[in-house]
């Protein structure tokens, strides 16, 4: 698949970056050659590999999912700049 300027144009339009003209041409064939590449990846065979997460086959140690305060909720509304009732007051956004 080929990228052309226009293209590149409107995708930086749309990410609201702003790019020279004189940039337009070499992004296209970056992109052009990434597009190039990911395309070459799907002439891999992966039918028989695995599914996988890691090259390295380990479980990661787990912890117990429990809420906590901290164990020090006066030290930590002590940086509020204002606080009611040991929770933070924060300005209303919406009407």
């Amino acid at each position: 698949m080929s990228v052309t300027k226009d293209t590149v144009r409107k995708i930086a339009h749309l990410a609201r970056i702003a790019e020279p003209e004189e940039r337009l041409e070499p992004l296209a064939r970056e992109l052009s050659a990434i597009i190039d590449w990911v395309e070459q990846l799907e002439e891999v065979e992966t039918g028989d590999a695995p599914p996988m997460t890691s090259a390295v086959d380990i479980k990661l140690p787990l912890r117990a999912d429990v809420v906590t305060d901290g164990g020090y909720p006066e030290d930590i509304i002590a940086n509020a700049p204002d606080a009611r009732d040991q929770l933070f007051t924060v300005p209303k956004v919406l009407e």
